[in-house]
């Protein structure tokens, strides 16, 4: 209870007490959302809520507080410490974490600079998403993503809000200490959106092993090449593939050597084949296990597949052949 409290002293006055009024289990709580003159909205066990003006989950909206700009003006405050100029590097990426790892979101009138987004003289919406961490989340795949005492380059595919982020985290965390099969490895991480280890002042908040290095809200071009000049990986791990420049970095990586780790969004084994992108990622053979999250239950392991998309595990159809 005292780590919702502490999450909770971030919101303007008004949101805090509604909040704290709520009664809900923290690990179910993915997402609070701001939007001047709409409800307050929560992402609570699979399911988007209103919160009542009183407290309460509700999906009468007319019964649900309604954020203000002042609400909004007073938690980003709050979030920065009353200093946005201090989380300036963050601000103009659109979002700040705050001890825990929780990231705020930002929207609003951006202000640019030679194309840049410099920072925000508006903010109109936010959406604070909650960091939790399940170690041994991974556990059930591990089997999967070794050959002997080598890891193998692992694609992790899944819908949003599906346990991706999560999986990859803790598969970075035991290829980083070593198991009873695979001796621990230097893990590189490039964390662009501060999700994998929820730096906070640099610090990961969560524990992503004793052998991992991270640099945090940077680029994935320009800091899987540092990892590899400066820091000797022998696995890099990035979260969401989005484009051909995040492919080309990857790329660069698995041609040096490194084994790597890294998620994308999809929902199923052919969406992903229908993107020219990751088919010419699938015909280098880039990655040598693909996972397919379910997108009912959160965090659970739908399928396996090889390097050549051959199925090894298939939840639904009860298939399973050896790696």
């Amino acid at each position: 209870m005292r780590a919702n409290r502490e999450l909770f002293h971030y919101f303007a006055p008004g949101i805090r007490k509604a909040l704290e009024q709520t009664p809900m289990d923290f690990e179910k709580l993915q997402e609070i959302r701001l939007r001047t003159g709409s409800p307050l909205f929560v992402w609570y066990d699979g399911n988007e809520s209103a919160v009542g003006v009183c407290g309460g989950l509700t999906k009468d909206l007319q019964s649900a507080y309604s954020i203000a700009e002042q609400d909004l003006r007073e938690t980003l405050q709050l979030f920065s410490s009353y200093s946005l100029y201090a989380y300036e590097d963050e601000v103009r990426h659109g979002f700040l974490t705050v001890a825990g790892g929780h990231r705020a979101g930002i929207c609003g009138r951006a202000v640019t600079d030679n194309g840049a987004v410099r920072s925000f003289q508006y903010v109109s919406a936010m959406n604070i998403r909650l960091a939790h961490q399940i170690k041994g989340s991974a556990d059930p795949v591990m089997r999967y993503v070794r050959q002997g005492k080598e890891p193998l380059s692992t694609l992790i595919i899944s819908p949003p809000r599906c346990g991706k982020t999560t999986l990859l985290r803790d598969l970075i965390r035991q290829f980083s200490n070593g198991t009873a099969n695979i001796p621990g490895k230097n893990v590189g991480v490039v964390d662009e959106r501060s999700e994998i280890g929820g730096c906070y002042m640099g610090i990961p908040q969560n524990d992503i092993g004793i052998r991992t290095d991270i640099l945090d809200c940077c680029p994935k071009v320009q800091g899987i090449m540092m990892l590899i000049r400066s820091m000797a990986p022998d696995i890099i791990a990035v979260d969401e593939i989005g484009d051909m420049k995040d492919a080309d970095a990857v790329r660069a990586a698995f041609y040096c050597g490194c084994r790597l780790l890294a998620t994308v969004h999809g929902s199923s084994m052919e969406d992903i084949r229908q993107k020219p992108l990751f088919r010419q990622l699938m015909g280098e053979g880039m990655f040598e296990r693909y996972l397919l999250l379910d997108h009912d239950r959160i965090g659970t392991l739908q399928a396996v597949y090889d390097r050549d998309g051959k199925t090894l595990f298939d939840s639904v159809k009860g298939s399973e052949r050896e790696c």
